[in-house]
């Protein structure tokens, strides 16, 4: 039964005071039951929430109700729970980490899934579609003929796009972009134009306005999130796994953090494993700060614990660190 929402969505504009708008969406979720994660800055609105059927039509109304913020499209999948367990609201100089200036007025063309899907069905050789998420999302799920750049972090995408232009000349190469939301697109397609390619298209609302469009046509495996679910199908469709457990092998598309806290890490593994290991990546784990791994709320991530918990744990290994 869909009692809640989880709704991604942006906009790309001038905001002279994201600080003020920080107060304000603040003060908004006071009095209403919206839990999430939203981004402000002098670039625009990022935001990822998950709310109940009524809160989403009061937000929604009291977005439209400011002039900045209209227009915005939102990308909703129904839940019968939340999927963050708190708000946040925050500035952010960069809506998405770059370091670079970002001309928006050359980002690529935006294409409806449609579009992309008949895109993706010509038999076009100078076609190139690039995936520009981190690596270890594309790993549960990618579009067929994606790129998934080898980057570390996509501050090296500049000079990641030169080495792609010996092998891809920017003058007959049709490009096709694509992440999450759409919002990425909004800046690494105009460095793709400013690299010299002329034929830029990104995708018009992103996995997830393409998933709840024209399913999982040319996607294989799932989608990463940023939320409780962490992975999950991009539709109703049935949904392969691609990827494997990394510590016996099989047949799996669940993440988790480790356990151990001061590691982090964010594997992939199976239900088994991760019980038999009480959630932690390696055998060097089991000293440290280790979480206590309920098997209940797995694949739900570890939740940030308070000061008071930190100090607990650390005294509790003091013996052995």
């Amino acid at each position: 039964m869909t009692t809640h929402y989880a709704v991604a969505y942006y906009k790309i504009c001038n905001i002279e005071n994201p600080h003020l708008e920080v107060k304000k969406h603040k003060k908004f979720f006071k009095d209403h039951d919206i839990k999430g994660r939203i981004y402000l800055s002098e670039q625009g609105i990022n935001g990822q929430i998950s709310t109940t059927v009524d809160g989403l039509a009061k937000y929604k109304e009291w977005m439209k109700s400011q002039e900045i913020f209209t227009g915005i499209q939102y990308k909703t999948h129904d839940l019968s729970e939340h999927i963050f367990d708190r708000m946040t609201v925050k500035y952010r100089k960069e809506l998405v980490a770059v370091d670079l200036p970002i001309d928006f007025s050359k980002v690529g063309k935006h294409i409806s899934p449609a579009e992309w899907r008949k895109t993706l069905e010509e038999d076009d050789e100078n076609l190139l579609v690039i995936d520009v998420r981190n690596d270890y999302e594309g790993k549960v799920g990618h579009f067929e003929k994606a790129i998934i750049p080898p980057l570390k972090t996509f501050r090296e995408f500049p000079d990641y796009v030169e080495k792609l232009k010996e092998k891809y000349d920017p003058k007959k190469t049709k490009v096709l972009m694509y992440c999450t939301g759409g919002i990425r697109c909004e800046f690494f397609s105009p460095l793709m134009k400013q690299a010299g390619y002329d034929d830029v298209n990104q995708l018009d609302g992103g996995v997830i306005d393409y998933g709840l469009k024209e399913g999982n046509k040319h996607w294989k495996g799932k989608l990463f999130v940023f939320d409780d679910r962490l992975v999950t199908p991009i539709s109703d469709d049935n949904a392969e796994t691609i990827s494997t457990c990394e510590l016996c092998q099989k047949s799996c598309d669940r993440y988790i953090n480790c356990a151990n806290m001061d590691c982090n890490k964010l594997f992939i593994a199976c239900e088994e494993c991760i019980n038999e290991h009480k959630g932690l990546c390696s055998a060097e784990c089991e000293k440290g700060r280790v979480r206590p791994f309920d098997h209940k709320a797995y694949p739900k991530p570890f939740r940030r614990q308070s000061f008071e918990e930190k100090q607990a744990l650390k005294k509790g290994c003091s013996s052995c660190c």
